[in-house]
């Protein structure tokens, strides 16, 4: 989950997801706080002496960066690659040709930058993502952020009559925000999670997508029958399941019921919508529905089973495109879909979708240049980079537009053709990006990896998960957040 990154073992790639992170690569990070406003671009140098002191503000440098002042930039280096950052820091040198610009990629955000935060020398901009993300909760329960407010209320890099955050996708600066109305983190990429198939093996049994259970029960039969499995997915990291199973549970149940999930509220995993949507999935487990071996496969052993045409269904992110871009035949014909729910009694219609930020780029509270790693993203959040990050990883960006003129690979137009299908009706679960241990280790892991496995029925799974969840939200040590 932000999230996505963590999977990143190349699954962040492209959004990769702010998920797989394990949690066991997670550190906490342990740093002496330090007030808002002594974290703010334009403290000057009231925090530590080297602070870039602001620049000129002007309409073409609406942020006041200091155009001489040095800039650092890490990326992570998962599914997306660093064309995209790098192509955007041109960019950024030729509008501030005396600042010197240090650019870095690395899959080993935390164990490269954690000694920094310790020491106060953070880099200006970090995309916080992969196997080793930093625990955005704890980043921002220490100060350790920089709000990102400015950036979003400055005019936008294509049109200075527009605030950038008039040009962003719903959700995204939702998103950023842990508690109450600062911004500390601006996701990337736009990353669309559902059910992913080849619409060629549909078609090859004559079947439509399946909009309620019984139809999904009815395909996976068929599919049986000519030798291939219904559904596989990341059994090493069944936090996999939720980017199908939220979405469902939302419609379900409604809205509420997914909020309450994430507040941690008392019995909220016993709703009758989350019981029927486990008692759905494990269906599919009893009556052998998964490809055999599915609990034992990651990420990419069951993404190249499902493009090998071994399974039918998969759920995961629009990420899944780019990293297995390697084995998906070309007449695949990759689709995506909201989740089947249950019946006509279901409180949102079919096409509810889980969308939201991939690629969480945050500013150090320390950055001595906040101004400029700002400025950066801005010009990220442009129709140019955006349409350039499109065009080269297959991944939609928190910009709202920029795909006009592209050739949408199958699996972004899906995407796109999702989206506009949803239309109000997207879900944003933010279990993945408040409670990552909770939501890996915890509900993905030991619960729904358990239960899909066939070692936990329906009942026994939402029993054990929720007293991980009540653990959670007794945990004083664990900083908790809330829907507004």
């Amino acid at each position: 989950m932000g999230s996505t990154s963590a999977e990143n073992h190349g699954t962040e790639g492209v959004g990769r997801r702010d998920l797989i992170k394990r949690s066991a690569a997670l550190g906490l990070i342990s740093v002496p706080t330090m007030s808002f406003l002594s974290a703010c671009a334009s403290s000057g140098g009231d925090d530590s002496g080297d602070k870039a002191k602001a620049g000129k503000k002007t309409a073409k440098n609406p942020l006041a960066v200091n155009d001489t002042a040095g800039m650092e930039f890490v990326l992570f280096d998962g599914g997306f690659g660093k064309e995209y950052a790098e192509d955007a820091v041109k960019i950024y040198e030729k509008n501030f040709p005396k600042a010197s610009v240090k650019f870095s990629a690395t899959q080993k955000i935390q164990s490269t930058l954690q000694p920094r935060f310790n020491q106060g020398t953070p880099p200006d901009l970090i995309d916080n993502s992969g196997a080793e993300q930093m625990d955005m909760g704890v980043l921002v329960g220490k100060n350790q952020l920089t709000d990102l407010t400015p950036l979003l209320d400055a005019p936008s890099y294509d049109d200075p009559g527009k605030k950038v955050r008039d040009t962003l996708r719903p959700g995204i600066v939702e998103m950023g925000q842990f508690d109450g109305e600062k911004v500390w983190i601006l996701y990337y990429a736009y990353t669309v999670y559902g059910v992913w198939y080849s619409q060629k093996a549909l078609d090859s049994l004559d079947e439509q997508y399946p909009e309620t259970w019984d139809q999904m029960l009815a395909v996976c039969a068929k599919a049986k029958k000519k030798g291939m499995a219904g559904w596989t997915y990341a059994g090493k990291y069944p936090y996999y399941l939720p980017f199908s199973l939220y979405p469902m549970i939302g419609k379900v149940g409604g809205r509420e019921v997914l909020d309450a999930i994430d507040n941690l509220e008392p019995n909220a995993w016993k709703h009758p919508a989350v019981k029927a949507c486990f008692d759905a999935y494990y269906e599919l487990y009893k009556k052998g529905y998964v490809l055999k071996g599915t609990p034992g496969l990651d990420h990419i052993q069951s993404q190249t089973a499902w493009a090998e045409g071994k399974a039918l269904f998969i759920p995961n992110g629009s990420w899944v495109e780019n990293e297995s871009a390697n084995v998906i035949p070309e007449d695949f014909n990759l689709a995506v879909s909201a989740p089947t729910g249950l019946d006509s009694s279901d409180k949102m219609p079919f096409g509810t979708i889980w969308a939201s930020g991939g690629e969480p780029f945050i500013v150090p509270a320390k950055a001595k240049n906040a101004s400029g790693g700002m400025e950066q993203l801005r010009i990220m959040l442009s129709e140019a980079s955006s349409r350039n990050f499109t065009g080269k990883v297959k991944s939609l960006t928190a910009y709202n537009g920029g795909t006009d003129g592209i050739a949408l690979t199958p699996g972004l137009k899906s995407g796109v053709a999702a989206l506009d299908k949803a239309g109000e009706n997207v879900v944003n679960p933010r279990m993945q990006d408040w409670y990552v241990q909770l939501q890996k280790e915890k509900i993905g892991v030991s619960g729904l990896g358990e239960m899909m496995a066939g070692r936990l029925t329906p009942a026994e799974a939402i029993k054990k998960i929720q007293a991980f969840a009540d653990e959670t939200a007794k945990d004083d040590s664990i900083k908790h957040y809330k829907h507004q």
